[in-house]
């Protein structure tokens, strides 16, 4: 990592903000540099000071009772002041019932599914891989460098295979959160076009056979294969896709 790239992301260090593999980069680089050191105990400097007794605001005595009068006075007009003040509790609580009801009726009745969650997740991995010069976190074709690059950064063995031969060279790897949990990600390349293939356990050993989807004008590829779930993800065309997902399948 340069200082170009390590000092805009200080603040979002210093703030807890960065994934495990971005933290680790700017800890290994201000260690080597004393330029972005110092930069760093500067935005350490300021939140500490941020989070000092002198900034902190004490809310007056009886701000509580005051609030809770205006509240009661608000919604006097409505149904609601007739409920019995020890009621007032069970409001809160209903509103969040009705509206966890909601989500799961829309859910069983095809509103939002969890596979529509996962699909925006993965084309927003995508593009944002695309548009924040994020492509890779280890930058190599050498299948037997990103292999071993993804130890202690998820918790299962990636399959990696570079398939330059075949028109699709492994461009490297990178670590991205889609469906609550840390995955692997290689990147090909196929002329123009990037394809991000997502890996991450499957839960199961049964093996998948591929699956066609498309969301927000790209394609979509899912399989199973030796307890992995594979997603690849492209605007190249699906008979491309569909030849690397092949030689992944072969491959492993």
């Amino acid at each position: 990592m340069t200082c170009e790239q390590a000092q805009p992301l200080l603040s979002a260090y210093v703030d807890r903000e960065l994934d495990i593999t971005k933290s680790l980069e700017i800890e290994s680089h201000v260690r080597e540099c004393n330029r972005c050191s110092a930069m760093l105990q500067q935005h350490e400097a300021l939140r500490s000071a941020l989070n000092a007794a002198s900034l902190a605001f004490v809310p007056p005595t009886g701000l509580e009772r005051r609030v809770r009068k205006a509240v009661r006075r608000e919604a006097q007009p409505r149904v609601l002041f007739t409920l019995a003040p020890w009621r007032w509790a069970a409001v809160p609580m209903a509103a969040t019932l009705a509206a966890a009801l909601t989500w799961s009726v829309a859910i069983h009745r095809g509103g939002t599914t969890g596979e529509d969650v996962v699909l925006s997740e993965l084309v927003s991995g995508h593009i944002r891989s695309l548009m924040v010069d994020h492509l890779v976190d280890v930058a190599t074709s050498d299948q037997h460098t990103v292999k071993p690059w993804f130890n202690g950064k998820v918790d299962f063995a990636p399959p990696v295979t570079d398939f330059t031969a075949s028109g699709f060279p492994l461009v490297g790897g990178r670590v991205d959160y889609i469906a609550g949990r840390p995955v692997a990600v290689l990147v090909y390349h196929r002329r123009q076009h990037v394809v991000n293939v997502f890996i991450w356990p499957s839960g199961s050993d049964d093996d998948q056979g591929l699956r066609t989807l498309a969301s927000e004008g790209y394609h979509l590829l899912r399989w199973t294969r030796s307890g992995l779930t594979f997603w690849a993800v492209s605007d190249v065309n699906a008979v491309d896709l569909e030849s690397l997902a092949g030689l992944l399948r072969d491959s492993g």
